[in-house]
């Protein structure tokens, strides 16, 4: 079977069950079992599979229309321009937050040598991210998995980072020791619990550590805002990223702690209230 042959039958047999985008995640897959890039499968898509990689894009096509995600498949994912490997045990990193990331750039630059502790770290997106953005800053990244830590610490050696980040398993701040932070970011487990199995099959695949908020999303919101004060320097920022409808919420429980002076919201590319910024 010629590779555009493959492609064409994957795109019929996802959009057949539903898969959205269906052309770009058969040719994506293409990509991931002949490990080439987009260019090659367009100047040699006549070129003929060999029986192995047939079926190997046969049964990773079957896994895709069950609804495991297409990076739960090929391991990869891009993030600000990084690259980072994903698997089942992390939250697979998502556009919007890179509003997130931006925002805590653009903060850090004025701050000489910054240190930075990242809360609910999961694959390392931020963590790294910042690390490779923010070259002479240091950062803590936490998470309550084993799991999502060992990817994490992969992720650090993959884009070449590892020497200014310590990973630490931890509930939060339970096993952090005493330090104080300029910045401490967070893009916690925020969706309602019931919603939860009302979400697309493919989020649902997900780990559901990095995903249940708790009974009205708030959850970890509500012990960031209140314990961070103690882990923060004078003029420190804290940055949340939100859910589409939690703006109100979030800045209601950061104004009853009372530790905060300002607090500002940011909206994503889609138009979305998306990042908290509270100091």
């Amino acid at each position: 079977m010629q590779i555009r042959e493959a492609i064409v039958k994957g795109t019929i047999q996802l959009k057949t069950a539903n898969i959205d985008t269906p052309k770009i995640k058969a040719r994506l897959l293409m990509q991931y079992i002949l490990n080439k890039s987009r260019q090659y499968i367009i100047v040699n898509d006549t070129k003929i599979l060999t029986k192995e990689q047939e079926q190997k894009y046969i049964r990773a096509i079957e896994k895709l229309k069950t609804g495991i995600p297409l990076e739960h498949i090929t391991h990869q994912k891009e993030f600000m321009k990084l690259n980072f490997f994903v698997d089942k045990n992390v939250l697979i990193p998502r556009p919007e937050t890179e509003n997130v990331v931006e925002e805590a750039i653009k903060l850090g630059k004025a701050i000489k040598n910054p240190q930075i502790l990242d809360l609910c770290t999961g694959s390392g997106a931020i963590a790294i991210s910042l690390a490779k953005y923010l070259k002479t800053s240091t950062i803590t990244a936490i998470d309550i998995s084993h799991k999502a830590i060992q990817i994490a610490k992969k992720n650090a050696i993959i884009n070449k980072v590892e020497s200014q980040i310590t990973f630490l398993e931890s509930n939060l701040f339970e096993n952090l020791p005493e330090q104080k932070y300029d910045i401490i970011i967070s893009n916690p487990p925020y969706i309602k619990r019931k919603i939860i199995k009302t979400l697309d099959t493919q989020v649902q695949k997900e780990p559901i550590i990095a995903l249940d908020g708790g009974y009205d999303g708030l959850d970890f919101y509500r012990k960031i805002i209140s314990q961070s004060y103690e882990y923060l320097k004078f003029g420190g920022y804290i940055i949340l990223e939100i859910g589409y409808d939690q703006k109100e919420d979030v800045i209601d429980l950061i104004k009853k702690e009372e530790k905060y002076n300002k607090i500002y919201c940011k909206k994503d590319l889609y138009g979305n209230d998306r990042v908290i910024v509270t100091y």
